[in-house]
């Protein structure tokens, strides 16, 4: 309810839930994604980023994706401290959110507990590789979890989880400011069908028609060419602005 600790905020946490959806509706994870999810714990962001799956607000805490956890009942409590201040200081703030913090623990069955098999999946550099690796832990493994991964990856956009992963890698090396410029134009491609139309028709098949059977194109990561990942990194037209981030304009703490 208040700012993202990846970003260099205190992001507080009432009982919720956190996902990246996005490459299971043809787009790719926006809005600074690749910035903080590539500096989470090991690979847990490219799993994330690739599989879309679910993290509750317990998870978030545990891999610094908030920095405070509350119950929904304290949230008016935290709304009126927070609405009193007349600064911007992140220690005030950050004093402010920790006296309505409560402590917590994640569960064990959750993903967080299965970081070292995230990290043997998803570092590979491919999501060829990364997919086989699955398919290997899925053979040698009684947990449904390989599966579940697998399962969710190939429900998803070809051509995103590409792109996708791609993102995440070059976020890893970049800060804050060049990722979200480059998601921008990222954004730009998927939207305007410069190489496919895979971001509609996720969002025909999950939001419009709800028949969750979208037809990607194209179909498979065999037909997925480097050229066409390549279009998502490279900008589309000289006419097209960049986008321009008002760093230089931020106010000074009160």
């Amino acid at each position: 309810m208040t700012y993202d600790a990846t970003l260099g905020r205190s992001k507080y946490i009432h009982p919720d839930v956190f996902s990246t959806p996005e490459t299971q509706m043809g787009f790719h994870p926006d809005a600074g994604a690749s910035f903080y999810l590539s500096r989470l714990p090991g690979y847990l962001g490219e799993y994330l980023a690739l599989t879309g799956e679910k993290l509750n607000g317990v998870e978030m805490i545990a891999c610094r994706l908030a920095t405070h956890y509350s119950m929904t009942e304290k949230l008016p409590l935290i709304e009126e401290r927070l609405g009193k201040l007349i600064t911007d200081d992140p220690s005030i703030i950050e004093s402010s959110l920790q006296q309505y913090g409560d402590l917590v623990y994640p569960d064990s069955g959750g993903v967080l507990h299965k970081i070292e098999t995230i990290d043997k999946c998803f570092s590979h550099d491919t999501v060829e590789e990364i997919i086989n690796a699955l398919e290997n832990e899925a053979s040698s493994s009684y947990d449904r979890w390989p599966a579940e991964a697998l399962k969710r990856l190939k429900e998803a956009s070809p051509l995103s989880l590409k792109v996708t992963l791609r993102s995440i890698q070059e976020g890893r090396f970049q800060p804050l400011d060049q990722c979200l410029a480059r998601e921008y134009l990222m954004s730009l491609v998927g939207i305007t069908k410069q190489v496919s139309g895979d971001f509609c028709e996720g969002v025909r098949a999950r939001w419009l028609d709800q028949d969750f059977a979208p037809k990607w194109d194209p179909p498979s990561l065999e037909e997925v060419t480097k050229d066409m990942v390549d279009c998502y990194f490279t900008r589309l037209d000289e006419l097209e602005p960049e986008l321009e981030l008002p760093t230089a304009l931020r106010e000074p703490y009160m």
